[in-house]
């Protein structure tokens, strides 16, 4: 333990000293100096779920990284298992920091008896890949696998910086699988000391107009939200930020409130889809009341803060109507979701969307959100 320790004592130090592009570099060198590891590089998931981008001392900059589909792949199960994969020195292990499942590293090593060291250097990669993002754009580049037009950019940059994370009390993962003509969608989570809140939201229209009036939702929201005010406060802002603002005055969504000792969970609903839930093997609706989306003028009460009934072992979606409607009418995500019941909500997320996307032959007319909530209480 000893070694482990000042393993990951020398290779932060010597990632302090360096450039923020270069931490995947420094756990190559280490690996290299301590192990003998070879051809180590780093993989990122691209925005989309579907490839990894393999980033390395030679790929850093350069528009000929190597790609990897990951359907049906060794790095597929790793991701999803999050166990290392070990085979005639090859090593695979996860990159993963509270619960996000940022990407992989992969190594060539003399003999299996070092797995345990070259996932803590794994586990410390994490770490400065989340420190470095704070300084450079490289692992955004490296997420980007396609085009990304204006108001794809302002609804990525609009969503938390992790889609997946893990705590005592639950497990979150959200996926968002944007449409060719991006509609608006998007999702957020905040966990503090007392409570952890969602909202998923779903601005109307398409392209730059829809990103600006899902701007001006998260805005309201996360302002609201850090200002320790009620659910009801932090609908209304949502409603008078839209109503005020945006052009195209109308977005519809959901917002959860959730107290972690004892499970106490509110729930406002701007005209958004019925999220479901999966309970005892069972997948049904949560039958929460409709009020008007946000933004319309229509409201002539504060939105309904309604009270949902979530116990320990509950699995609970939130979703977005491009998860419904339209060519993804022809999925059975009830039947889906009692199928990956035993799987990570990050496998459940991903699995969910890309089956929506398939249905519409790679091409969504619509952007398709969900979050998957564990919640173990």
């Amino acid at each position: 333990m000893s070694d482990v320790r000042s393993g990951l004592a020398a290779v932060l130090a010597a990632a302090e000293r360096a450039s923020p592009v270069r931490s995947v570099d420094v756990v190559a060198a280490y690996l290299a100096e301590r192990f003998a590891a070879a051809d180590t590089s780093f993989l990122l998931v691209d925005l989309v779920g579907r490839e990894l981008v393999r980033l390395d001392g030679t790929a850093l900059h350069g528009a000929d990284a190597d790609r990897v589909d990951l359907a049906g792949s060794v790095y597929e199960r790793v991701l999803h298992s999050q166990e290392p994969f070990h085979d005639q020195g090859r090593v695979i292990v996860p990159v993963t920091h509270r619960g996000d499942a940022i990407g992989l590293l992969e190594t060539t090593v003399p003999g299996p008896d070092v797995l345990r060291q070259v996932g803590e250097m794994a586990h410390a990669l994490a770490y400065l890949i989340v420190t470095d993002r704070r300084f450079t754009d490289l692992y955004e580049w490296g997420e980007r696998t396609t085009h990304v037009s204006l108001a794809a950019e302002i609804q990525h940059q609009l969503l938390p910086p992790a889609p997946s994370c893990e705590a005592p009390e639950f497990t979150l993962a959200c996926a968002l699988v944007p449409a060719d003509d991006v509609g608006g969608d998007t999702y957020d989570y905040a966990l503090d000391h007392g409570t952890l809140n969602l909202s998923i939201t779903d601005a109307v229209g398409h392209d730059v107009q829809s990103g600006l009036v899902a701007t001006l939702l998260m805005g309201a929201l996360r302002g609201a939200r850090r200002a320790n005010r009620p659910l009801a406060d932090q609908a209304a802002e949502a409603d008078r930020a839209v109503l005020h603002h945006a052009k195209i005055p109308y977005a519809t969504g959901q917002l959860f409130r959730i107290e972690l000792a004892g499970g106490r969970t509110e729930a406002v609903n701007a005209g958004h889809p019925l999220p479901l839930l999966l309970r005892g093997g069972h997948v049904r609706e949560v039958p929460l009341h409709r009020d008007t989306p946000f933004g319309t003028g229509l409201q002539d009460k504060p939105h309904e803060v309604q009270v949902v009934d979530l116990r320990p072992g509950d699995r609970l979606f939130l979703l977005t109507d491009g998860m419904l409607e339209r060519e993804a009418a022809s999925v059975d995500l009830r039947g889906l979701a009692r199928e990956t019941a035993g799987l990570h909500p990050r496998a459940v997320a991903q699995a969910l969307t890309r089956a929506v996307v398939d249905a519409a032959d790679g091409h969504p007319k619509d952007d398709a959100c969900v979050i998957c909530l564990d919640w173990e209480g």
